[in-house]
């Protein structure tokens, strides 16, 4: 009998996810809760149950950054071909909004004061008959500086800009323009 240890991985990794979740929500009130699928290779399962069970996330932390005029702060992200939030994995010993802000410094170089969890998805994670999920924190933050710069160490980011209206390769761009108009309106 062969044991399959990616079913192990994805059974640790959903615990550490809920342990996440439940940290998380103890410590903040997420004004939106979104829920996304991904179907992957089993090679990218196994990296991203990995993720998930060192951190509870799949995809590490971000920050949504507004200006009082509403306009939201986007990154370009190369490796994608899309514009996103600014954000990305936790580096060991570090907290999700520490590495919120490190990844925001790094990717957009504005200052911010944060207000708290803005959002907490659940990204289930699937790959033939294995499956897990982890959270997806997404902290909110106004602009205190306005002008990006980039200095992303990765090469990922290519560019740092506000927009009014969101261009149609953002990505979870309909999850930002309900948090916006939940949110700033």
């Amino acid at each position: 009998m062969t044991v399959d240890r990616l079913w192990y991985l994805a059974d640790e990794a959903s615990q550490q996810a809920e342990q996440a979740y439940h940290r998380l929500t103890a410590r903040h009130d997420a004004t939106l809760e979104p829920d996304y699928e991904r179907r992957v290779s089993r090679r990218r399962f196994r990296t991203l149950a990995e993720r998930i069970r060192e951190t509870g996330a799949p995809y590490g932390a971000h920050t949504v950054v507004y200006r009082d005029s509403g306009e939201l702060l986007l990154v370009r992200h190369e490796g994608v071909d899309l514009w996103v939030l600014p954000g990305g994995e936790v580096d060991p010993g570090e907290t999700f909004r520490e590495a919120a802000e490190r990844e925001l410094a790094e990717e957009a170089g504005v200052e911010v004061a944060y207000d708290g969890l803005g959002m907490l998805g659940r990204v289930e994670v699937s790959s033939g008959d294995h499956e897990t999920w982890g959270v997806l924190p997404v902290f909110a933050a106004e602009a205190v500086t306005t002008e990006p710069e980039v200095a992303d160490p990765d090469g990922e980011i290519s560019e740092a800009r506000w927009f009014d209206d969101l261009p149609e390769d953002t990505r979870d761009r309909e999850d930002l323009v309900a948090w916006r108009e939940r949110v700033l309106s």
